[in-house]
């Protein structure tokens, strides 16, 4: 490994420390420092070998965050799993980490509250919270489901 190429290296790698970070963010980050492509390969491959770029990693912590504290659902996180460049495999396991009773609580507290906040005719009220739902990236099919089950006549 050159020098510049160890100087490029040690940036990168606390570029990836401060936040889990994907193939893509990384050569693209290599890109805007304006990195030499003989250069960009030898440095991606010693940041895997060093663990400080793990893809799985990224799709795992990725997923949970996005859940938890943007309350985001499946469809909405696969899908900014898709623009950051993960492949299916990666984004299936990063799903995965999703847990089905917690996913289903959490759509029925947002459900709930959207609802509380809501005021008008029953079927109006509905087509927002559905709407509002959909917007979060949860699947039309559970939003109907869980909404058979709540009682929203005011």
């Amino acid at each position: 490994m050159t020098e510049r190429q160890k100087q490029i290296l040690i940036k990168l790698a606390s570029f990836c420390a401060y936040q889990e970070r994907t193939l893509k963010e990384v050569r693209q980050k290599l890109r805007e420092w304006e990195v030499a492509d003989e250069d960009t390969e030898p440095v991606v491959a010693e940041l895997i070998a060093q663990n400080y770029l793990n893809e799985e990693r990224f799709a795992r912590s990725f997923a949970r965050g996005k859940f938890r504290v943007k309350k985001w659902g499946r469809l909405k996180i696969r899908q900014e799993m898709k623009l950051k460049g993960l492949s299916n495999e990666l984004i299936q396991k990063g799903l995965m980490e999703i847990d089905g009773d917690a996913y289903e609580e959490l759509l029925r507290d947002l459900l709930e509250k959207k609802a509380r906040s809501l005021r008008g005719e029953s079927l109006v009220v509905k087509q927002k919270i559905v709407r509002f739902a959909l917007s979060r990236g949860f699947e039309s099919d559970i939003v109907w489901d869980l909404l058979k089950t709540m009682d929203l006549e005011e």
